[in-house]
C-alpha cells in the first residue's frame, strides 16, 4: 500500500540549497532530510524490503543484502536509492565493477546524489585509478561540502599522488 508519495526533485533541490548554509545545524539537518527523503520509494513494502536490506548489510550479510536491494530493484527500478544501496553492498563484497555500474543508474535518477559520487570516488581509489577518484570526490563536495571524510580522502590521494611522483613510480 502506497502511504507516501515518491519524493519530488523540487523538494530535493530546496534541501539541497540548504547543505550550503551558513549554520552547521541547518545544514546537518537538510543533509539528513535529504538522506530520507531518498529512502522514501512511495510503496511501503518497497521501503520494507529497502530497510529489510540495510540491516543485512549492517550484520554482514552481504549477498543477502545485494538479493534483497536486487529485489527492490526489481519491483521499483526509478528509485534510485535501490540502486544506491545495491552499489553500497556490492562494494563491500569486493564487487567494484558491478557498484560502479549500480552508481552509473543512480545517477541517472537522482543527479543530486552525492552518496553515490561519493562512492565512485571509493571505487575508483580500489581500482588505483587516483585521479579519477579525487574528481567524483570534488563532485560529490560541489553538491555537498560538509563530507569532511570526502574532504580527507582527497588529501590523503592527493597526497599519495605526490609521495609516487617524488618517488618517480
Amino acid at each position: 500500500m502506497d502511504n507516501h508519495p515518491m519524493y519530488s526533485y523540487a523538494d530535493a533541490n530546496v534541501l539541497k540549497e540548504h547543505l550550503t548554509d551558513d549554520n552547521a545545524y541547518v545544514r546537518s539537518v537538510a543533509e539528513q532530510a535529504l538522506w530520507t527523503l531518498w529512502s522514501r520509494s512511495g510503496d511501503d513494502t518497497v521501503d520494507g524490503l529497502l530497510a529489510a536490506g540495510v540491516e543485512q548489510m549492517r550484520t554482514g550479510d552481504l549477498d543477502g543484502a545485494i538479493a534483497t536491494f536486487s529485489a527492490v530493484i526489481t519491483q521499483k527500478p526509478e528509485f534510485a536509492e535501490g540502486w544506491n544501496k545495491r552499489a553500497t553492498a556490492l562494494f563491500l563484497a569486493g564487487e567494484f565493477r558491478r557498484s560502479l555500474a549500480d552508481c552509473d543508474e543512480v545517477m541517472k535518477r537522482n543527479p543530486l546524489h552525492f552518496g553515490a559520487l561519493a562512492g565512485y570516488g571509493q571505487i575508483y581509489f580500489q581500482l588505483e585509478q587516483y585521479e579519477r577518484a579525487i574528481a567524483y570526490w570534488k563532485r560529490a563536495l560541489e553538491v555537498n561540502p560538509n563530507l569532511s571524510g570526502v574532504e580527507t580522502s582527497i588529501k590523503a590521494t592527493e597526497q599519495l599522488l605526490a609521495e609516487r611522483r617524488r618517488r618517480g613510480a
